[in-house]
């Protein structure tokens, strides 16, 4: 999957997002936008995907303004907490697009995404309502933002444009995101390997304590489920995270 990453203001090319969507094995696109000129930051935007023709647009806050501007054809756009408001003229969200939005968001109000949605004609799922705060760098948010941009990106479409799913909960509790049932994990204590079974119902990027069966030790167990419905577990000692 290639990925144009359009960073905030006063924000810098490498930063939490984009890293993490290029472990995931995305290339991604992830420019250096001026901070003053809007103008410079789009000429740079629009550059960037004429040459790279990236098959999903992801723009965060500022940078979801630039992305609403620059002339991005198909290509879906995956805003988070775009700042629609405060730069560009651009006034509608294309289809097949999605925005990521904290309702704590100090610094964007969650309002506005409401209003872009509502303008633009699209579904209310279209917003989803997702983090702690404004730079949605929690685990959950970067697993439902690779999410997102994984099914437009492959030409699939979102879930609640299929007439039997609604939204991002359907999804996962449709069993959709994967048939496994079970996996499992590597004890870090005492090296057994503990099969735990699955529910995609808590969603696709999950982080709990369970003590080993066989050691009693307590693991942080990581889920993570795919765009391609694959899900991965590891564990981590408990300790590391007091």
């Amino acid at each position: 999957m290639k990925i144009l990453f359009l960073h905030g203001w006063h924000s810098v090319p490498g930063g939490v997002k984009p890293t993490y969507l290029s472990d995931q094995g995305n290339e991604f696109i992830n420019p250096k936008l001026d901070d003053d000129d809007f103008e410079a930051a789009l000429a740079t935007a629009q550059a960037q995907y004429d040459q790279y023709q990236p098959d999903v647009t992801v723009g965060s806050s500022r940078g979801g303004a630039v992305a609403l501007n620059i002339n991005s054809n198909d290509t879906p756009l995956v805003l988070l907490c775009p700042a629609r408001k405060s730069w560009g003229t651009a006034t509608k969200l294309k289809p097949n697009s999605l925005i990521l939005h904290s309702r704590n968001d100090e610094v964007i109000p969650f309002v506005d995404s409401e209003e872009l949605v509502t303008i633009s004609g699209l579904p209310p799922a279209t917003l989803i309502e997702i983090g702690k705060d404004h730079r949605l760098a929690d685990d959950e948010s970067l697993s439902v933002m690779l999410w997102g941009c994984n099914l437009p990106g492959a030409g699939e479409k979102l879930p609640w444009q299929d007439d039997e799913l609604q939204s991002p909960a359907d999804y996962f509790s449709n069993g959709k995101a994967t048939s496994q049932e079970e996996a499992s994990y590597v004890c870090d204590a005492c090296g057994e390997e503990i099969i735990i079974p699955l529910d995609l119902t808590e969603g696709s990027s999950q982080t709990y304590v369970e003590d080993c069966p066989v050691c009693c030790r307590a693991n942080t167990i990581h889920v993570h489920v795919d765009e391609n419905g694959n899900a991965q577990v590891w564990a981590e000692p408990e300790q590391d995270y007091d």
